[in-house]
Formats: structure tokens, C-alpha cells, sequence
């Protein structure tokens, strides 16, 4: 690889040897210029490229350590650190299936508040694995992108779209004309009011609930912020609950907490009736389950997502 400066030097010494070409010299030493910024361009680009392949294997490799080394997840009964990641951004891929594989499913359906673009989510994967469901999703730019690229499953009613911004008081309406008979799978996951959204959807009873939690807060801590339905994360650590107060939550809704994600940031919680010691790892505790934020390595894992349904 050619050292920048010296390019840029060498050139130097051509402009200056040629001033005395005349306009035509000037219009070639124009057109060199733009092709040797191009090639900086490229070379700046391409080393940026290999930095952050190089930091992605870094991680990889750190977490794996993490897992295949740390007495913590030797047990097969501990959820959150199962591999796979398909769409989803903190392998809920996997853990969903994992979850699923052990306690089983009724008629694979499916609700997500928040989905995002549809490109990556926590049920994209199940969508194509024949699930129906709905989705639940405010942003314009974000709704534009599902209804093109889920067009599909959205024509034949597998897939139900709704936008809407949800709120304590609006959001059983919202799903009351779309709801399946049973529920297999609820994701919340609205940054800030999420704890409040689950307590206004226990009543659904599903089979397996995915929530957001704040990691921030140390695992014995109760914590929720007030709720507001005008507020929106900021991108602080004010957010959420803690995993105490969704573990109260769901005990409270019949609801036992099986895990968290390796990253960090979701809480897996199984209704009471599928949850026992010998498929799960007692005690179903925040102390027990809780994982430290690893929030930086959650955009530099996996690969692009496939935009093509």
C-alpha cells in the first residue's frame, strides 16, 4: 500500500513542473487530482473497513471466552447466553428459540411493540419460519419500510401492521381487534415506558415475554422511571426499569424470569405453568439472572441484515 503523503508529495512536484502548460495542463492536473483523492478515499476507506472486520473478530472472540470460561454459564438450564442471531440485534434469535425448544409452542403467533424497519427484530426470524403476528411500530420512516418489505406477509394477513405510538391507555385498543386466540410470544422493547406497556398487557398471557431491562441498576434495586406518555429516551441511562422491578412485575402477573440476554439488555420471562427447575435455572431472581451492560458490543457483532423478505 502507497503511504498517502508520499502521493500527495510526488503530485506536488508534477503541479509544479507543469504550471506552465497553460489552461489544457490545468484542466489535466485537475482531472489527476480528483483521481488521487479518489484513491485516498479508497485507501482511507478500506483501512477503516479492516479495523472494524478486525474489532468485530475481537469481540467475538471476547465473548465466546466469556461464555466457554465463566463457571456462570456452564449450566445448560441458563438461557442467555445461547448463539443465534439471524435478524435480531442481541441474539434473541437464539434464546427465543432455546426458550421455545424446551417448553414448546401452541399456534406461533406472535406481537412486537417497537419493531423497528423490519429489518432487524426480535420476530422477523419467527415470520419466517411461518409465525404470524403483529407488529406495532410509530416512526414514518420505519412504518414505510415494513410495508414494502413485509408486503407479502402483510397481503396474505400473516403479519397484522399497526402505526401507532403506544401508550398505558391506548395500547389494548389497539391490539383488540388483531389478537390471536393464543399467544406464543410478546417483545416490548419502547426504551422508555416499557415497564408500564407489560403491566397494561397482562391480561394477553403469553407463553413467553421479551422486556427491555435497564442495566444500569444493580439487580436488587426496584426501580421504574414515572410514567410519561410524551417522554422518549434521550440516549441517557434514564430509562426503563430495573430488572427488580420487572421480575416484580412478573411474578405479580404469574410470570417466572429464566434469563437475560449476554448483552445486557433483555429480560426473558415464562409463564408459571411452562417454568420449572429441571428446564430452567432456579432461583428466578434478578440476583440470579441479571447481566452487566455490555452495550458496546451490541452493534459491532454479526453480519449485515438481508433487506429481501
Amino acid at each position: 500500500m502507497r503511504n498517502p503523503i508520499s502521493i500527495l508529495r510526488n503530485f506536488s512536484r508534477r503541479i509544479v513542473d507543469a504550471i506552465d502548460g497553460g489552461p489544457s495542463r490545468l484542466v489535466e492536473i485537475e482531472s489527476r487530482l480528483a483521481s488521487q483523492s479518489a484513491q485516498m478515499r479508497a485507501i482511507v476507506e478500506g483501512a477503516s473497513s479492516q479495523l472494524a472486520e478486525m474489532r468485530k473478530a475481537q469481540l467475538d472472540l471476547g465473548m465466546d471466552f466469556l461464555v466457554q470460561t465463566n463457571p456462570r454459564y456452564r449450566d445448560a438450564r441458563r438461557v442467555g447466553s445461547a448463539p443465534g442471531q439471524v435478524y435480531s440485534q442481541n441474539n434473541e434469535d437464539g434464546v427465543i428459540a432455546e426458550i421455545f425448544r424446551r417448553i414448546g409452542t401452541t399456534a406461533k403467533t406472535f406481537i412486537e411493540i417497537a419493531a423497528g424497519d423490519g429489518v432487524e427484530n426480535t420476530t422477523r426470524l419467527l415470520l419466517d419460519l411461518g409465525w404470524s403476528g403483529i407488529w406495532i411500530e410509530a416512526g414514518d420512516a420505519q412504518a414505510a419500510s415494513i410495508r414494502t418489505l413485509m408486503s407479502e406477509p402483510i397481503a396474505d394477513g400473516r403479519l397484522v401492521f399497526i402505526q401507532n405510538r403506544v401508550d398505558r391507555e391506548n395500547v389494548v385498543e389497539l391490539l383488540q381487534q388483531s389478537l390471536p386466540s393464543e399467544l406464543d410470544y410478546l417483545s416490548l422493547d419502547i426504551d422508555y415506558n416499557t415497564s408500564h406497556i407489560w403491566s397494561a398487557l397482562t391480561a394477553l398471557r403469553p407463553r413467553v415475554v421479551c422486556v427491555e431491562y435497564n442495566a444500569h441498576f444493580p439487580p436488587s434495586i426496584d426501580h421504574e422511571v414515572l410514567y410519561d406518555p410524551e417522554a422518549m429516551w434521550q440516549g441517557t441511562t434514564r430509562f426503563g426499569a430495573s430488572l427488580k422491578a420487572l421480575e416484580r412485575i412478573g411474578r405479580e402477573a404469574g410470570y417466572s424470569l429464566v434469563g437475560c440476554d449476554i448483552f445486557g439488555v433483555n429480560a426473558y420471562f415464562v409463564r408459571n405453568d411452562l417454568c420449572n427447575e429441571e428446564r430452567f435455572l432456579a432461583p428466578f431472581t434478578a440476583e440470579n439472572h441479571y447481566e452487566p451492560p455490555r452495550y458496546s458490543a451490541v452493534h459491532m457483532r454479526g453480519h449485515g441484515r438481508q433487506a429481501e423478505f
